[in-house]
C-alpha cells in the first residue's frame, strides 16, 4: 500500500493522504508481517525524501534499522551526537528513542526502514 504525506502527517497523524508529487516526504509500506516474538510485527517502509526536508522527532514502539538507499541523511538520536549517513550505510535506533531525519544532501534521499514494533500500536509516535 503506497501512502504519501506531508510531513506533519506523515509523522504526526500516520494517516494516508493522496499521492501528489510535490509532496517532500513519500512513505511507502512494504511489507507488514507477525513474528515469533508474542506481541510484535515486522514492518518495512521507505521513505523518500526531497532535498532539505526533515523528518521531525518521534519514536517507535520498538526497534528500527534505518538502511539509506540513496543520498545523504543526518539522523538526530535524542541524548547523542547527529550521525551523517550516505547510501549503504545503516543505523540502528532503540525503541521509544526520540529521533529525527534531514536529507542534508542536493538531491532526493531514501532509507528502508525496517521496524521490530508492538503490534498493534501507532508505528510513529510525534515527539512531545
Amino acid at each position: 500500500m503506497k501512502m504519501i504525506q506531508a510531513i506533519a502527517l506523515a509523522f504526526a497523524l500516520g494517516g494516508a493522504a493522496t499521492a501528489h508529487a510535490e509532496q517532500p516526504l513519500q512513505r511507502t509500506d512494504l511489507i507488514r508481517n507477525d513474528i515469533d516474538v508474542p506481541g510484535h510485527e515486522a514492518i518495512q517502509v521507505r521513505v523518500d525524501f526531497a532535498p532539505g526536508v526533515l523528518a521531525p522527532d518521534h519514536s517507535h514502539p520498538g526497534e528500527e534499522i534505518a538502511f539509506v538507499i540513496e543520498g545523504t541523511l543526518k539522523y538526530q538520536l535524542e541524548g547523542r551526537q547527529p550521525v551523517t549517513l550516505k547510501a549503504g550505510q545503516s543505523l540502528f535506533i532503540p525503541s521509544g528513542v526520540v529521533h529525527s531525519a534531514k536529507n542534508v544532501g542536493s538531491g532526493k534521499a531514501s532509507e528502508l526502514a525496517t521496524y521490530i514494533v508492538r503490534k498493534g500500536e501507532t508505528l510513529v509516535v510525534p515527539a512531545k
